[in-house]
């Protein structure tokens, strides 16, 4: 399978625990990761911030007064233009403290953010429908289990 051209930028905050993130998600699997969910060429920028960068940035942005796990801010896409161009910002604590409720290790959780906040930047919307919500979490689970992880939203059965 031919994976479309990607340029990925990943940039880590200075907080409390950083080398446990950067070891669940070295530079090769974030690129792996976010090239098996495009369906063009990209640049994106990942972040991965703390708490308080987190929350200062969906305040900001979304209106909402909490950090939350993926924010994507996307600045193009085909087809108007050649390439998709995102920044996709994961709060690293955020993530662990859902991984470890989930029972799931990081680097699957940050496998399957990335997947979610890649495919926000080419478009696909969950909160715009139940149908939407649907197609998008089918096709993530399709990427993820391309990536050789379960579900991300649990047995289907």
């Amino acid at each position: 399978m031919s994976l479309p051209p990607l340029a990925l930028s990943l940039q880590w905050a200075r907080f409390d625990g950083v080398a446990l993130h950067r070891a669940a998600l070295p530079r090769h699997k974030a690129i792996r990761w976010v090239r098996h969910a495009l369906q063009a060429p990209a640049e994106i920028t990942v972040r991965i911030v703390d708490t308080e960068e987190g929350r200062a940035l969906n305040l900001s942005y979304r209106g909402k007064d909490y950090a939350t796990n993926v924010l994507t801010f996307d600045y193009a896409r085909p087809p108007e233009a050649p390439v998709v161009s995102a920044d996709l910002v994961l709060c690293a604590p955020v993530l662990e403290r859902e991984a470890a409720e989930l029972g799931k290790p990081l680097a699957e959780h940050y496998a399957h953010l990335l997947v979610h906040g890649t495919l926000h930047a080419q478009g696909w919307d969950h909160e715009t429908s139940a149908e939407d919500a649907e197609a998008m979490e089918a096709l993530e689970t399709s990427i993820m289990e391309g990536l050789g992880f379960a579900n991300p939203y649990g047995p289907t059965d």
